[in-house]
């Protein structure tokens, strides 16, 4: 038999990095054995049928490079199959009329010393359909629901646990449990592979599926959930959780995948950067932890980084040019001062210090900008420019050097060496953060002189003027 899996996320506006990762892991299934991805919208909440929160989902696993075989199909285009499966529920008496409110629902719990919530009250109540009523399933009193989880093992839910759930809202609309058992049984699919969170949804699914006499079941597969480093679920509250957040920051696509199959899922050997070739060879279902998965962001820098260096510098170049010089980038320089040939200079240095496109302005400011900004707090400023030896002589002497210095990275660079040898102090750090601002960078004198002399100039007085 063919694999088949689904992809089935509801419409949010965003796609969430778990859910990208349910797809992914969809993908990888169906990629290593085979089989088939179906991509279906659950868009049974008419609120979220919007085009753009659709692009939202569809144009980030394209970037991704996630593909589909068969979609995507919506929901709520097949809602008269879902009708129809609600009332063949209540025909056979599996499924029955309600018109109590949670509230109502809940004093009459209270009256009779149970649980808040519903009790089976409207059951063999005769209750006819009306614009008030809800349909209900009528869950077994008795015996309990086995799901044989890939992941987790056996899990057991007792029947007599799970309360009379609604299958069809008082609009007349089914809800998402039996849209989902209908689609999943009429596409033929054999592996649902979501997140953890869904658990608790699927005895319910599989009652339902018996009761509609579906056959064969599809096997389950419930991912660890998310969590950031409080180990709390990821949440969009709290959390930057946004795929394409992510990537408009400067993650590669590649890079994010290769992060992205790490969570929960590991290769046999323990190498962790490898192609997306290798990863659906070694992918294997019962292989994914059940506990909770880090979304390590530290983690997920080391690797884009590796993936940005092992870019061809060409490509790295023309990669950056939307955050060096974009209508978005983030930059602290005029866009008319910016030297594409400057930085076509330095790129090379630059792409070994990166781990996102977005981080790049940091290494190349300074060569755009005329002033640099000074942080007199930061444990750079202080070690270099107040616990070093003679900082202000150092500082006058390469002034004094530079005002008529041929300007090649040659001799500004001997020059600075000369004041500190004259000092018997180190001269090339406290030069470095007067004219960059940071103690740390590229390599300094080849790009150095692409400033102006003034420029330089007036950055070490600057410097200066702060000891």
């Amino acid at each position: 038999m063919t694999t088949r899996v689904r992809f089935a996320p509801a419409p949010t506006g965003f796609l969430h990095v778990g859910s990208a990762r349910s797809a992914l892991f969809n993908w990888l299934y169906a990629k290593s054995t085979g089989g088939e991805m179906i991509l279906r919208i659950e868009d049974t909440d008419a609120a979220l049928r919007k085009p753009e929160f659709i692009d939202a989902i569809v144009k980030p696993l394209q970037t991704l490079g996630i593909t589909w075989d068969e979609g995507p199909y919506y929901q709520s285009q097949r809602q008269q199959f879902h009708v129809d499966a609600v009332e063949q529920l209540v025909e056979s008496g599996h499924a029955y009329f309600c018109n109590l409110t949670r509230d109502e629902a809940d004093a009459l719990a209270k009256e009779a010393g149970l649980p808040a919530g519903y009790h089976g009250w409207s059951r063999d109540k005769g209750i006819e359909d009306g614009p008030d009523c809800v349909v209900r399933f009528r869950t077994p009193d008795e015996g309990e629901v086995v799901i044989h989880d890939v992941i987790r093992g056996e899990v057991r839910f007792k029947n007599v646990e799970l309360e009379d759930f609604v299958i069809r809202r008082s609009d007349g609309s089914p809800t998402f449990l039996v849209a989902n058992a209908v689609d999943d049984a009429d596409m033929s699919i054999t592996h649902v592979i979501r997140g953890e969170d869904l658990l608790n949804t699927t005895p319910k699914i599989m009652l339902l599926w018996d009761a509609l006499d579906f056959g064969d079941k599809p096997t389950y597969a419930h991912l660890p959930l998310l969590v950031n480093e409080q180990r709390k679920k990821l949440s969009k509250r709290r959390d930057d959780v946004s795929l394409m957040e992510f990537l408009s920051k400067g993650y590669l696509p590649e890079a994010m995948v290769n992060h992205l199959a790490l969570l929960g899922w590991g290769p046999p050997d323990d190498k962790e950067i490898r192609p997306i070739g290798e990863i659906i060879e070694l992918f294997k279902l019962e292989n994914v932890n059940k506990g909770s998965a880090f979304f390590d962001v530290t983690k997920l820098n080391h690797i884009n980084g590796e993936y940005i260096r092992a870019l061809p510098v060409e490509e790295f170049i023309e990669m950056a040019q939307p955050f060096v010089y974009g209508v978005d980038a983030e930059i602290s320089w005029d866009k008319d001062d910016y030297k594409p040939e400057v930085f076509e200079m330095v790129a090379a240095d630059v792409q070994q210090r990166v781990d996102t496109f977005s981080g790049i302005p940091h290494y190349i400011g300074w060569l755009f900008s005329d002033e640099v900004s000074y942080d007199v707090e930061s444990k750079g400023w202080k070690k270099a420019m107040v616990k070093g030896k003679m900082i202000p002589e150092i500082l006058d002497g390469i002034a004094e050097a530079f005002v008529d210095v041929e300007w090649t990275a040659e001799a500004m660079n001997a020059a600075v060496a000369g004041v500190g040898d004259a000092l018997e102090a180190r001269s090339q750090v406290p030069a470095r953060v007067a004219i960059t601002g940071t103690n740390a960078g590229i390599p300094l004198w080849d790009a150095a002189a692409t400033i102006d002399r003034d420029v330089v100039l007036r950055r070490l007085a600057a410097a200066r003027a702060l000891l």
